[in-house]
């Protein structure tokens, strides 16, 4: 790591280590609880905290990004293990494809993708991951065991409700009272989430509630994991790994993007997803939850100082000391807290920004962003941005086939006194976007020029023409000669020459034209033949 001068001085080292620390403490009950939550132990979610932080504050593109496990990646990470039967060595080898898959990414330059994501697609899919969240909390906040997907949470809602613990649900109702309620200025210096950690595990233990705890966390550094796939099951773990790199790619982007904003910086998109993947692939090795950037945390890191990578490596090297010297004390830390605090991360997550314009917005941006909360809800979130981007595609086509005008019309006043008739020269205006989407368009206006002697293809409005249209261009040419109607087209700068390139037969050079004076001089030329 190399550093300035203003990087080396007091006041910002001082910023850097207070950030990173204060980044530490919330990062603490949000790994605990998300390691919970994923399926794989509190454990794993310290683990991969201090893995993916200590190795994307070194090796990313965003200085004073805070990385370790998100909401999104935990909940994808669940579903992973579900999957695979909750072998974790299968899941330790799709985090590990996902981490290479990401460092693909990276090399190929694919970082500046995630800006052509439309909005609504990440407001409906970012929605959807709170409502997950929130859902998948129900059984542990009711005293009953943890479930995988939210269908299933709400299937043993009633049989939760007639047994649950009341204790439970105190602890949980005084978290949500304390993360929701607590002044911003006692968060800005204890964040509400370890209040409510420490507050609420002191009164169960002192008040000797019979309620579900995290359990023992291991002591130390841990252990070296084997990921490991067989013949039959790599092509569910590369598509596993693929839907992690995927997300884990869109949530540190986006992170990123928030980080510039707030300070004025630019990040370094394909060094970041290096720096994740890498971050990711490490995670694999010693069990750790797979993260990526986190929003909440890389904010608190800013709001306290945090400017460069040293912050990032405080906050992971802050979590491993308390690993290695204050795990036993997160032993009797109760389910129902980390169930209050993670519904309080759910409801942080949901894109109220869309939800206050739902009678205002285009209803086809709405409708796009309904449908990506329901499919990530209900089905699949990788499903979900892939129906959603589809859908913002096949919008945004139809828009401009709308967009695109085809008109036939007689020559313009001062062509009239040019010998030519009305009916011996038709002038075809091709008038916006020509594509796919419009070609048949074209085709259908054939007949309205049948019974003319000469037609003019006027394509000087066209801004832009791909291959669909270009090949529509010729077939219709081709029909017109082939009724003795000779045709002349005008058309400009890089279209003319992408066409000329073609070098349909249908399609000479000689039928190319830069002005309409020039086209109609040809087509008198013709009529005179």
């Amino acid at each position: 790591m190399m550093f300035s001068t203003q990087g080396l001085s007091l006041t910002r080292i001082r910023g850097d280590l207070f950030g990173g620390l204060t980044a530490g403490v919330v990062a603490l009950p949000l790994a605990l609880a998300f390691g919970v939550a994923s399926g794989a132990g509190a454990a794993a979610g310290l683990y991969g905290a201090i893995t993916l932080g200590l190795i994307a504050a070194i090796f990313g593109g965003t200085r004073m990004q805070i990385s370790g496990p998100t909401g999104p990646m935990a909940v994808v990470f669940a579903s992973t293990l579900t999957v695979v039967g909750g072998q974790i060595h299968l899941a330790m080898a799709a985090v590990l494809v996902g981490g290479v898959i990401q460092m693909l990414l990276g090399a190929f330059k694919a970082g500046g993708l995630v800006r052509f994501i439309p909005y609504p697609v990440l407001s409906g899919f970012m929605s959807g991951i709170g409502i997950i969240i929130i859902l998948l909390q129900i059984p542990p906040l009711l005293g009953a065991p943890p479930v995988s997907a939210p269908l299933l949470a709400l299937q043993q809602l009633p049989a939760a409700l007639s047994a649950a613990n009341l204790q439970t649900v105190l602890l949980t109702v005084l978290t949500l009272i304390i993360v929701f309620r607590t002044p911003m200025s006692i968060s800005r210096v204890v964040p509400s989430p370890l209040v409510a950690l420490c507050l609420m595990t002191v009164l169960a233990v002192t008040a000797g509630f019979e309620v579900p705890v995290i359990g023992e966390i291991p002591m130390g550094l841990p252990e070296f994991v084997t990921p490991a796939f067989s013949l039959q099951t790599w092509a569910t773990v590369i598509v596993l790994g693929a839907t992690l790199a995927l997300l884990g790619s869109i949530d540190s982007l986006l992170t990123s993007l928030v980080a510039d904003s707030v300070t004025r910086t630019r990040h370094q998109p394909n060094r970041e997803l290096f720096g994740q993947g890498l971050g990711n692939m490490l995670c694999a090795f010693v069990g750790g939850l797979p993260g990526a950037g986190a929003t909440m945390r890389t904010v608190v890191n800013i709001k306290a100082g945090g400017r460069d990578r040293i912050s990032g490596v405080v906050h992971a090297l802050f979590l491993l000391l308390l690993l290695i010297g204050a795990a036993p004390l997160a032993t009797n830390i109760p389910l129902a807290v980390l169930a209050g605090i993670l519904i309080k991360v759910g409801v942080d997550i949901l894109d109220y920004r869309i939800l206050k314009l739902l009678r205002t917005a285009p209803r086809t941006d709405i409708t796009v962003m309904a449908a990506v909360f329901g499919l990530t809800v209900f089905v699949d979130l990788i499903v979900a941005v892939g129906a959603g981007v589809v859908m913002s595609m096949g919008l945004i086509i139809h828009q401009l086939t709308r967009q695109a005008n085809f008109r036939v019309c007689p020559l313009e006043e001062k062509y009239k006194g040019s010998g030519m008739l009305d009916g011996d020269v038709r002038l075809l205006e091709v008038d916006g976007p020509f594509f796919f989407g419009s070609t048949s368009r074209l085709l259908d206006r054939v007949d309205q020029v049948m019974g003319t002697r000469a037609v003019v293809i006027d394509c000087r409005r066209v801004p832009f023409m791909d291959l669909s249209a270009q090949f529509a261009l010729e077939d219709m040419i081709e029909r017109l000669k082939s009724l003795n109607i000779p045709v002349v087209v005008v058309v400009q700068g890089d279209i003319r020459k992408e066409l000329e390139k073609l070098n349909a037969p249908h399609l000479p050079p000689e039928l190319l034209h830069e002005t309409l004076d020039d086209a109609l001089l040809v087509a008198r030329r013709a009529l005179a033949v």
